[in-house]
């Protein structure tokens, strides 16, 4: 056997191979400059001769689930009622298997 065929029958059964294959990436094709913020940035570069062909490649972000602005309280409250929830059977078990002490300090 040769020395690549050892190593790839070793890196099989150690599992070093994790099961990556090619990487699938999305037609360039499909993202649009018109109708996104970056619409007036290739106006101004194309009103003093200019143009960006990497503009396209910035258009995803302002398309599908990251249009969308993320808001404060979006960011503060994330998570909130599960913690909440999380806080209520913490101090439940708590007062259940740990009560209070009365009349001591």
């Amino acid at each position: 056997m040769t020395a690549k065929l050892l190593v790839s029958l070793y890196m099989f059964s150690m599992g070093g191979d994790h099961g990556h294959s090619k990487l699938s990436m999305p037609d360039w094709k499909q993202w649009k400059v018109q109708g996104t913020p970056l619409e007036f940035t290739q106006q101004r570069l194309a009103a003093r001769g200019l143009k960006d062909p990497w503009l396209r490649n910035e258009a995803w972000r302002y398309s599908g689930g990251f249009a969308r602005a993320v808001t404060l309280s979006e960011v503060l409250l994330r998570g909130f009622k599960w913690g909440f929830a999380a806080f209520t059977v913490a101090l439940a078990i708590e007062y259940t298997m740990f009560p209070p002490k009365k009349g001591g300090h």
